[in-house]
């Protein structure tokens, strides 16, 4: 059922080592591969067959969900559509992500736009990855777009991470908070080569006490290019915070915008973006311990990213 590069896949962008416990959907190459349900969690399939509902049940703590899709077929183009159900009082963890593995010259790549709703005082937690490897010099894209509503009192996490291999990607996230919600976002993004990468973000803070905080890392290598542009709209009472920092190596390049729209008096937004080189005190301190060039500058890109 699972090869060699299924596997590795499924272990970097979802910490398989293969099926996992509880619920589950495996997608390989546009198609189902394997799926589990539990008494708290449904999945059902699309009537197309592009994509799935999945169903938490109100009061559902301590479980989680693994929905990773893996891409091995020269040319494919996968689509889906993806819409998630948090009932009220939940509180779960959904870890999704995408792997490519690219053997030839035909481009691969994955398109996912996923639709929550998250009840009221729920609590969710949405973990997603996207990697690509191969020998192929088939370009590797990947397009998610999130987009979310949370009920009063939910909470969601929001962890988006790509850690290489992608040469082109364009992420959308949009989320609108009700009353009493918190919505925290981490995007962590290395780039390298001539690979790009562009994250859109919009966040609408519309109910009274909502809070949102966006956070930004990128690592623009060799001669790749990153564009981050957040977006934080308040039509209530409420804060948000963007914090956004990029280190440039090499010949990367990066244009960061940040922007905050308020549309109520009582509206408190703020933001903080840096751009710019690994500082060379920190260089000389880690090469003074022994560690190589080489070695100092990924120890500082890690820990930059964490």
């Amino acid at each position: 059922m699972l090869d060699a590069f299924d596997k590795e896949l499924l272990k970097t962008v979802a910490d398989l080592e293969g099926l996992p416990k509880g619920a589950y959907n495996i997608r390989k190459n546009g198609r189902l591969l394997a799926r589990e349900v539990s008494a708290n969690i449904r999945i059902e399939s699309l009537d197309d067959n592009r994509g799935i509902v999945v169903t938490i049940k109100p009061g559902t703590v301590n479980e989680s969900v693994h929905i990773p899709v893996i891409l091995s077929q020269a040319g494919l183009n996968d689509v889906v559509y993806n819409r998630f159900i948090i009932g009220e009082k939940s509180d779960v963890t959904i870890i999704a992500g995408c792997g490519i593995h690219c053997g030839g010259p035909d481009p691969e790549g994955h398109e996912g736009l996923h639709e929550f709703e998250v009840g009221r005082k729920a609590k969710v937690r949405y973990v997603e990855k996207h990697y690509a490897t191969g020998p192929g010099r088939g370009k590797r894209s990947l397009n998610p777009s999130t987009r979310m509503v949370l009920a009063e009192g939910a909470h969601a996490e929001m962890e988006l991470t790509q850690i290489g291999g992608v040469d082109e990607a364009n992420r959308s996230n949009e989320a609108v908070l009700g009353p009493g919600s918190v919505l925290l976002v981490t995007e962590r993004v290395m780039t390298e080569g001539s690979q790009r990468a562009v994250s859109r973000n919009s966040l609408v803070l519309e109910g009274n006490d909502s809070r949102a905080n966006l956070v930004s890392r990128s690592v623009i290598k060799d001669d790749s290019v990153q564009d981050f542009f957040a977006t934080l709209e308040a039509r209530a009472r409420c804060f948000g915070h963007i914090e956004c920092d990029a280190i440039l190596i090499g010949n990367g390049r990066n244009e960061t915008i940040p922007s905050l729209k308020a549309f109520h008096p009582e509206a408190e937004l703020t933001h903080e973006a840096s751009i710019g080189k690994i500082a060379n005190d920190q260089l000389m301190k880690l090469m003074s311990l022994g560690l190589s060039y080489e070695e100092a500058v990924n120890r500082i890109i890690q820990g930059f990213l964490r």
